[in-house]
């Protein structure tokens, strides 16, 4: 090092030599960096052009950095962030290691909550198996997990609450085979019990048309949806919750063993079901032992069980015409033996045919008009009053009656000759009692006066009296 020095300082010293107008620069001692430090050691140190040089390279080098660090700003000027502030806001690690990203993902610092979901982790931290307090068990449960689709079973009650809408559409359509395709989903092996049960008791708050089409639900049923064993478990419910179905539908019994005898006779159930109440040995309800002696008795008859068929009757439109015409008529024949008013009125309602009550009415006047009585005229009046206060008959069936009779009168005339007084006198009775409208009163008919030949005109228009002069 010290060889180059001496080299560059014998060509300075000769450049010097033959430039004399740079000598008088030079300190006494010939030397110039003592010229410019002031010190004399005898050596000769680097030429003061290269230490300008060196010296401007790293002036242009700080300025840049001092710039692009935040001290310098454009044409010089300082920045307002000051230095210390910008290094304890920087990103960039404090030991001199790390990429400068942001700690823990932008999730770290104080007052910070973390990622969204991050609290999910917190609880599976790794536990150490060396704690005193770890406990296997509990970390096989929580790290072993399988996990499968499971279906809560329904209850009674959500069961039941999905099986009525599909009874009470059965009773409007009468389609068994689309019933069976509604419950296929709904059926479990504990739950084939409870479509007898719930059938059942809704039959039980409907009329004989809907028990005939439920017996006829339970016989379609078997062998499809349910068996004998299930309905046989539906009628031990239902016996045993007797007592408090009592409550609700007094005349329980009585339908619950009709329902028994008809299953038996759609050969659903073995008749030893309902013979078995000559075996009881005490565990029965008085309610209970009733039903079966109901069916019991049913299936004793010697007609057999091909009765057992009707047990319900025939119900609503179904029937014809005739046949309705004919039990009205007996209805009101029974009523004028016993003049019992409820009896009459759930004969009524039993016929389910409120479309066909204004033949009801018009059977009764016919009747009143023949008897020529009138204890027949005020018992029928009672009764379409009764009818009328109940809303069994509407006004609107009541009047079609009238005026049916009202139409037929030149008819009914030709066996009762007094059919017109009669049914003047009737019409007032009805009248009185209040609940005839005055256009149905307007339009009675009366019969005109006729003239007879005992009058001596022989019923022929008299003429006009000839004067004296015309004979």
């Amino acid at each position: 090092m010290m060889d180059v020095e001496k080299q560059l300082n014998g060509d300075h010293a000769m450049h010097n030599g033959t430039n004399g107008h740079h000598a008088g620069s030079l300190s006494p001692t010939g030397s110039p960096k003592a010229a410019i430090n002031g010190a004399g050691d005898g050596l000769m140190k680097k030429p003061t052009a290269i230490l300008d040089d060196k010296h401007k390279r790293r002036g242009r080098k700080l300025s840049r950095s001092n710039s692009k660090d935040g001290v310098l700003g454009v044409a010089g000027t300082p920045n307002f962030v000051a230095p210390h502030r910008k290094w304890k806001n920087s990103r960039r690690s404090r030991n001199g290691f790390g990429r400068g990203l942001p700690k823990k993902g932008g999730a770290g610092g104080k007052g910070v909550w973390g990622k969204p979901g991050s609290e999910i982790y917190d609880e599976m931290e790794e536990e150490d198996q060396n704690d005193p307090n770890f406990d296997l068990d509990a970390f096989n449960s929580s790290h072993n997990i399988e996990l499968k689709e499971v279906i809560p079973d329904m209850t009674e009650a959500e069961f039941t609450k999905k099986v009525e809408p599909v009874i009470l559409e059965y009773y409007e359509h009468g389609d068994t085979h689309e019933v069976a395709e509604s419950l296929d989903d709904l059926m479990t092996a504990e739950r084939r019990p409870l479509i007898t049960k719930i059938a059942v008791e809704m039959a039980f708050e409907h009329k004989q048309s809907q028990r005939e089409m439920t017996s006829v639900l339970i016989s379609d049923l078997y062998g499809r949806t349910i068996t004998s064993r299930d309905i046989c478990k539906g009628f031990d419910i239902l016996l045993e919750n007797l007592p408090d179905l009592i409550l609700d539908t007094p005349d329980a019994p009585h339908i619950l063993g009709n329902f028994i005898a008809r299953a038996v006779a759609d050969d659903c159930i073995p008749p030893k079901y309902a013979y078995d109440v000559e075996k009881d040995d005490g565990s029965l309800n008085a309610p209970a032992r009733e039903a079966l002696t109901r069916a019991n008795t049913l299936l004793s008859m010697h007609q057999g069980w091909g009765h057992l068929d009707d047990v319900w009757g025939v119900g609503g439109a179904l029937r014809p015409v005739q046949t309705i015409t004919r039990q009205m008529a007996m209805l009101l024949q029974e009523y004028l033996l016993s003049r019992d008013l409820e009896e009459a009125q759930r004969s009524i309602r039993e016929l389910e045919v409120p479309h066909f009550h204004h033949e009801l009415i018009y059977e009764a006047i016919v009747i009143a008009l023949e008897a020529l009585n009138e204890a027949t005229e005020e018992a029928f009046c009672n009764l379409f009053k009764t009818l009328d206060e109940t809303c069994i008959v509407t006004p609107e069936q009541m009047e079609q009656g009238f005026r049916r009779v009202y139409d037929d009168m030149t008819d009914i005339v030709l066996d009762i000759p007094l059919a017109y007084s009669i049914l003047d006198r009737f019409v007032q009775r009805c009248q009185r009692a209040g609940f005839l409208s005055d256009a149905v009163i307007k339009d009675l008919p009366s019969r005109g006066r006729k003239r007879f030949v005992s009058e001596g005109d022989g019923g022929r228009i008299k003429p006009v009296n000839l004067s004296a002069r015309d004979f």
